[in-house]
């Protein structure tokens, strides 16, 4: 061979030789990756995909293939390669139904859930306690979990709650973006006119759901609300898909003193993917995201933060993270680029929500012995509007 000729080998020997490196290190981060969230159930806090059943179908299952359905941001497919242990399904109904058919409406999202899980068995599994959630990953399905995003749903109503969570609800976000008769909610930290919070009834709401053994959900409350909630509950809260104030100060956000509460209570901050929660504006990345669960890690501890990603109720995503399929992309960003060991990732991923849940139901377990159900009643201008109610009192 000529001396060019032997170069031109040496430099194509060395390409491969870095090139089968490079893919023999992706590959090994993959199998780590795999792995890990083969322990651990991936538990993510919320994902409206309910919501787009009625928007694009009407809840007309035969109309759907939800192995594969791209004019949303999850289906079966993408649930299997994000290994998604279990999963939030929220219960979200608009806020002008309130006083009129909100409890309609979000029993028409219960239905379809039971009826989307009953009809692909082989993909899902109704859950409705922390052992279920474990089971469910043990088969190999997606534990299916139900939240209701807003306490408007209850209509004002104990005996309303308790049949919810006869029906498998395991958490209430105490608002989404209205009042209630006895919550406040996020907005009113925009124009500093949040002042109670909670009413009495408000905090009755809180210990009957104690009772219950359903998790309080403060994302989207305001800062009263947060405050007084975390003094009120006896067990951990949650905060299904709520990301970092001090890094993006939005009200949807968990500011530091709320996050002190939060640790002191036991609880967890599940971090959202919505750019404007994220970044403060439209355009967000995967590294963002990774911003707001390390800022939280740091600051209240590793044993506070999960994820809710809040797919298929936002209508823009980061960049890295456009679905349900991207969470082993999260899973192996935080341990290549910012360090995570793989015994703190097991507790972001699934660890953090099985403890937080399981010590909810210890709580209920504990007030069984000495708490009935709470009969607490409101009545009259306490009700808000009554104009389709025909009992006030």
């Amino acid at each position: 061979m000529t001396g060019e000729a032997v170069d031109h080998w040496y430099v194509l020997l060395l390409f491969v030789s870095v090139a089968s490196l490079t893919a023999v290190k992706s590959a090994s981060v993959e199998t780590r990756q795999d792995d890990l969230l083969a322990t651990v159930p991936l538990t993510d806090g919320h994902n409206d995909w309910p919501d787009k059943m009625f928007d694009l179908a009407r809840y007309q299952l035969d109309q759907l293939d939800l192995y594969s359905w791209s004019e949303t941001q999850t289906d079966i497919n993408r649930l299997r390669q994000g290994q998604v242990g279990a999963q939030f399904w929220a219960v979200y109904t608009s806020c002008s139904t309130q006083y009129s058919d909100a409890v309609r409406a979000c029993l028409d999202q219960v239905d379809v859930i039971h009826r989307f899980v009953a009809k692909y068995p082989e993909a899902f599994r109704l859950v409705t306690t922390a052992d279920g959630i474990v089971s469910a990953f043990n088969a190999s399905l997606v534990g299916s979990l139900i939240g209701i995003e807003g306490g408007h749903c209850i209509d004002s109503s104990l005996a309303t709650l308790r049949m919810f969570y006869d029906l498998g609800v395991r958490y209430l976000t105490l608002t989404h973006n209205c009042d209630t008769p006895w919550a406040e909610n996020n907005k009113r930290d925009d124009t500093n006119s949040s002042f109670i919070g909670l009413t009495d009834f408000g905090k009755d709401v809180v210990r009957e759901m104690n009772r219950l053994g359903m998790l309080v959900d403060l994302s989207h409350v305001s800062k009263a609300t947060m405050v007084a909630a975390l003094q009120t509950s006896q067990a951990p809260v949650i905060f299904s898909h709520s990301s970092a104030y001090e890094l993006c100060p939005k009200s949807r956000n968990v500011q530091n003193d709320v996050l002190n509460m939060t640790k002191a209570n036991g609880g967890i901050v599940m971090v959202n993917f919505y750019p404007p929660f994220v970044s403060c504006n439209d355009l967000a990345t995967m590294s963002d995201v990774a911003d707001h669960i390390d800022y939280i890690k740091n600051y209240i501890g590793v044993d506070y933060v999960g994820i809710g990603g809040d797919f298929n109720g936002i209508e823009i995503t980061p960049v890295g993270l456009e679905d349900s399929s991207k969470y082993p992309d999260l899973i192996g960003y935080l341990r290549t680029d910012r360090g995570w060991s793989d015994a703190d990732l097991r507790k972001l991923a699934g660890e953090n929500f099985l403890r937080v849940f399981r010590a909810v139901e210890q709580v209920s377990r504990d007030l069984a012995a000495t708490m009935t159900p709470l009969e607490t009643r409101l009545t009259g201008q306490a009700l808000g509007n009554t104009t389709c109610r025909s009992i006030t009192d």
